[in-house]
């Protein structure tokens, strides 16, 4: 299966995820392309949409190594052994870390804007991407959710390599992959239509959908 864009993915994901309308789910979106995945199945449950902002932290030598991930809520998931093997110290990856937590502060406000982060504790999450390679930032997104007492976490992705669902599996609640092609390497393999998402797309899709909820029913 391959996709035409993010947006005919969310709405094939959302066909598998209608039993879940019940549960009165948020739908949280690992920004940039997953909000537009995540907005066509948050529409189609008629649930809320928000964020979960993740960062990678990145060997500065060697942006295509990843360390690890942090998320809001003060979450890190930090591969200790991969850094020193990569030669960098402690403080070397604390210093990566607080860079990129300035980033995620800045685009908590750039997305959400005035608005505060959707509430989940004692609720249902789906946590959506428009993929996943390692589940890295699935990860971190779903340890963040935890911290703030979500009653449970449902990972939905349209495409995702089988390895890493396996991962996946021992923190998310239940897993919902469109399609797992064999030697999948890049989450845009899985698409004709992967153009970049900017941060004023993210934000205008957030409010639009936060506006939807607000609208009296006619």
């Amino acid at each position: 299966m391959r996709f035409h864009d993010r947006r005919q993915a969310g709405r094939l994901l959302a066909e598998r995820l209608v039993a879940l309308r019940h549960e009165h789910p948020v739908v949280a979106a690992l920004p940039r392309g997953g909000v537009l995945v995540a907005s066509e199945v948050a529409a189609a449950l008629g649930a809320p949409l928000d964020v979960v902002v993740v960062c990678k932290i990145r060997h500065p030598d060697d942006p295509e190594l990843t360390l690890g991930a942090i998320a809001e809520g003060d979450v890190s998931l930090i591969d200790w052994a991969l850094a020193d093997r990569a030669g960098l110290g402690e403080d070397e990856v604390h210093r990566l870390i607080a860079l990129e937590r300035a980033e995620l502060d800045r685009r908590v406000v750039r997305y959400r804007g005035a608005r505060w982060r959707m509430p989940v504790e004692g609720r249902s999450v789906i946590v959506i991407d428009d993929g996943l390679v390692t589940g890295l930032t699935a990860r971190a997104a779903i340890a963040a959710l935890r911290r703030v007492s979500a009653r449970q976490v449902v990972l939905a992705i349209p495409v995702a390599p089988e390895h890493a669902l396996g991962h996946l599996d021992q923190v998310a609640d239940g897993i919902t992959c469109l399609t797992s092609p064999p030697g999948f390497k890049a989450v845009a393999d899985g698409y004709d239509d992967f153009r970049e998402v900017t941060d004023s797309e993210v934000a205008e899709l957030l409010t639009q959908a936060a506006d939807a909820l607000h609208q009296p029913l006619t």
